[in-house]
C-alpha cells in the first residue's frame, strides 16, 4: 500500500500557503506518523500532521490522512476540511458512519504505483498461462514432466474488470505480451485503447468480459454495486478451467463460491492477493489449496513520497475554497 522513502528534491514541493495547515492521522491498522512523518518533513511550512494524543485544540485541525478509522474518528474535529486516503481505495472511508458530509475526500494516483500493479498481473497471467504451479509441485519431488504448450498468447484472453489508473496500465502491458485483452468500462473512454484491447461497456459489460476470459484480472473499487461480484454466476459464465487473479478487494470474492468453482473444475486456478479478513488466519483452508496462490495485499505499493505532496497540495486547496485534484464522487465510490 505505502512505500517508504523517495527523492524529496526530485517530487519537489512546489505548493505555496501562507499559513501552516494542521492536520492529524487516523488509522486503526497503521502508525501513519511512522510511515509519513520523514516525507512530509520537506513541507514543514505548508502542513503539520499529528496524531490524535497530541493534538490540543481539535477545532484548529483542516484536514486528516487516514486508512481504516474508527467509526467515530472524525467525530472531534468540527472544521475537517480535507479527509485523504494514503491509497488508491476509499472504501473505509466512505464506510466510516464520522465522516464529515462537507470534507473533500480524495485518494491517491500513482503512475509508479500502476506500474508495479501491472508488473504483478503480468506475472500471474504468465503464472496461470504456463501452469507455472505445476512445476513447483513436480519440483518437490525432482520430477522431470515438460507440460504440452500448445496454447499460445494470441489464444488465451485475459479480461480486465476495472479500467482506472491501474487497470489501464495492468490492460497495456498484458496486451504488449501478446495477449488479448478485454476489458469491463462503463462507457466507451475518448481515448483509443492500445493495440490488443478491447471494451464491453455498458451494463453487464463485467458478465460479458468474464464469459470471454481464459483469465480474468479483479482491480474494481469497492462499492455496493460491486460488493461480491466475483460470485457462482460470474464463474459460471466463464470458460471452464479459467483462471482467476483477485487484485480488488476481499469484499469483491464471495470466498464459499470460490471453493465451489475450484472443487467442480470450472475455474482451474486463483491468484488472490485481497482478503475478507486480513492477515488471512493461518488455519484458513486456502493455504493448503495447491490450485490457489497466495500473496499478502502487495501487489502494488504507493510511494509515501507522492502521498507527501499529493496530501499536502490537496490540503492547500481544499484550504483555499478549490477542489482538490483527486476528489472522489462519494456517490461513485472512486
Amino acid at each position: 500500500m505505502v512505500r517508504s522513502g523517495g527523492n524529496h528534491a526530485e517530487q519537489g514541493n512546489d505548493v505555496s500557503n501562507s499559513e501552516v495547515i494542521e492536520g492529524v492521522y487516523l488509522s486503526s491498522k497503521l502508525d501513519l506518523e511512522e510511515l509519513f512523518a520523514d516525507v512530509f518533513r520537506p513541507y514543514a511550512d505548508k502542513v503539520r500532521i499529528r496524531l490524535p494524543r497530541d493534538i490540543e485544540d481539535p477545532s484548529r485541525i483542516q484536514f486528516s490522512v487516514a486508512w481504516y478509522p474508527e467509526k467515530e474518528a472524525f467525530t472531534p474535529y468540527p472544521n475537517l476540511r480535507l479527509v485523504s486516503s494514503i491509497a488508491a481505495g476509499v472504501d473505509s472511508l466512505i464506510n466510516c458512519p464520522s465522516l464529515p458530509a462537507s470534507a473533500h475526500l480524495t485518494r491517491i494516483r500513482d503512475n509508479a504505483q500502476a506500474d508495479m500493479m501491472a508488473g504483478f498481473a503480468v506475472w500471474q497471467v504468465v503464472w496461470h498461462h504456463r501452469n507455472m504451479g505445476h512445476y513447483l509441485q513436480r519440483q518437490a519431488f525432482s520430477t522431470w514432466d515438460q507440460q504440452n504448450l500448445s496454447v499460445s498468447p494470441k489464444d488465451y484472453t485475459v479480461g480486465v474488470l476495472g479500467y482506472g489508473l491501474m487497470g489501464k496500465a495492468i490492460a497495456e502491458a498484458v496486451a504488449a505480451l501478446g495477449f488479448p485483452v478485454v476489458a469491463a468500462v462503463r462507457k466507451q473512454p475518448s481515448e483509443a485503447p492500445a493495440a490488443g484491447i478491447s471494451f464491453e461497456t455498458g451494463a453487464s459489460s463485467i458478465e460479458r468480459v468474464a464469459a470471454r476470459s481464459q483469465a480474468l484480472i479483479n482491480v474494481l473499487p469497492l462499492t455496493p454495486q460491486t460488493e461480491n461480484i466475483l460470485n457462482e454466476d460470474l464463474f459460471n459464465l466463464m470458460p471452464t478451467g479459467a483462471r482467476l487473479i483477485q487484485l480488488g478487494r476481499g469484499q469483491h470474492l464471495v470466498d464459499e463460491d470460490l471453493d465451489k468453482a475450484l472443487a467442480s473444475g470450472q475455474l482451474g486456478g486463483a491468484s488472490l492477493d485481497v482478503f475478507r479478513t486480513e492477515p488471512l488466519p493461518e488455519d484458513h483452508r486456502w493455504w493448503r489449496n495447491d490450485k490457489i496462490l497466495i500473496t499478502p495485499h502487495h501487489a502494488s505499493d504507493s510511494s509515501a513520497a507522492i502521498v507527501a505532496k499529493q496530501v499536502t497540495e490537496a490540503a492547500i486547496a481544499a484550504v483555499d475554497g478549490r477542489v482538490p485534484e483527486n476528489t472522489v464522487d462519494r456517490t461513485q465510490g472512486y
